[in-house]
């Protein structure tokens, strides 16, 4: 069991779906702290680590049926669990702005939401793995289903992953579950429309994040 986490920092993280825009967002808003003075982590999930990144590549590559729903839960924990402790929480504790590209929701709301696992269980798994730790502010990035699909296909020009991969309603399920869990969840949520110009949706972000700002 690690020492109780003493927050100095602030934990951010972008959520949504396939062709949202969260990697090009997590970038200008680490920009937009530096240039405030603040030492930000940009990091991913899952990743982030040696450790964990090897097992991104596990998940991300291959056939869509190489791993279950539960066998991908145990394994995004896992990678999850590595992370947590040699990324975030050092981080936190030195007072930096943690920015990182997908987190706990993502993992609920893909094996959870679409695949049918329960989220008490992926919870659960948190709880063992990162002693439930959880952003303090969480970035919803929505995009009609339409403009996503034609993003995520510019982007991987053919190549997606095995997530990027499956078809439209596994990504519509996926899509439901983000928006559940932010209407649970207002006090950490907010819901960014991602629809327009990546300076536009930037500037909705800041105004997010206004009240945490120092």
């Amino acid at each position: 069991m690690s020492e109780p986490l003493i927050r100095r920092g602030k934990f951010i993280t972008l959520e949504g779906g396939e062709g949202a825009g969260k990697s090009t967002q997590l970038s200008l808003l680490a920009r937009a702290l530096r240039d405030g003075g603040q030492e930000v982590v940009e990091t991913r999930e899952p990743g982030g680590t040696d450790g964990a990144e090897a097992i991104r590549a596990l998940l991300l590559s291959g056939e869509a049926d190489r791993w279950n729903p539960r066998a991908e839960a145990l394994l995004f924990a896992a990678a999850r669990s590595d992370h947590v402790a040699k990324v975030i929480r050092p981080a936190l504790a030195r007072g930096a702005w943690i920015l990182c590209d997908r987190y706990i929701d993502s993992t609920r709301a893909y094996q959870s939401g679409a695949s049918g696992l329960a989220d008490a269980d992926i919870m659960a798994l948190h709880h063992i793995g990162s002693e439930g730790l959880m952003p303090d502010r969480t970035l919803l990035l929505t995009l009609p289903m339409e403009q996503a699909e034609a993003r995520a296909a510019a982007r991987d020009d053919g190549k997606a992953d095995r997530f990027g991969a499956r078809g439209r309603v596994f990504h519509e399920r996926v899509a439901r579950a983000f928006l559940g869990y932010a209407e649970a969840e207002p006090e950490r949520f907010r819901i960014i429309d991602a629809a327009g110009e990546p300076e536009a949706v930037h500037h909705q972000i800041i105004a997010a994040l206004t009240d945490m700002m120092p």
